[in-house]
């Protein structure tokens, strides 16, 4: 191996929360630059969810929402003498993170409510109570992992 491993790059907390997660989450929410903005999506999202579930911390229920969409495991091809194999593999913590992110924010974007504001509130709320579609994409990567156990011994 010639070239050396790139350095981790690190997040700063976000302004409200003071969570680097969420900060991550703004990145991957954010479209042509416009983080401010991207800010504001996110945080008025909570604070619609805040008000169609009272009694409730918007923050925290974004997290478990977070927490039900990522996958524990997911398929990778493989190729074996001509053939393709699709071989379950455990995913890494911080791609897990990575892949839920982008899951809630893609379903959100294609739900049919007004404003980004409303997609994303509406779609943490079912992410949070595990339905939705983007709990659906986590349970379709499990269960296509569940299909091809058989392969797992050709793991890398």
């Amino acid at each position: 191996m010639r070239k050396k491993k790139p350095e981790k790059r690190y997040h700063i907390p976000d302004p409200k929360f003071g969570d680097v997660l969420v900060t991550k989450f703004v990145n991957n929410l954010m479209e042509r630059g416009k983080k401010s903005t991207a800010y504001t999506i996110f945080y008025d999202a909570l604070t619609l969810v805040e008000k169609k579930l009272p009694e409730s911390n918007g923050h925290e229920i974004w997290k478990k929402a977070l927490q039900n969409v990522m996958p524990g495991v997911e398929v990778r091809s493989r190729r074996v003498g001509g053939a393709t194999f699709q071989v379950p593999s455990e995913v890494r913590p911080e791609r897990k993170s990575a892949l839920g992110m982008k899951w809630l924010i893609n379903y959100a974007r294609r739900r049919n409510e007004k404003s980004m504001q409303e997609k994303l509130a509406a779609e943490i709320i079912a992410a949070s109570k595990g339905e939705g579609a983007s709990v659906k994409k986590k349970d379709d990567t499990h269960r296509m992992a569940e299909a091809n156990k058989a392969f797992s011994h050709f793991r890398f």
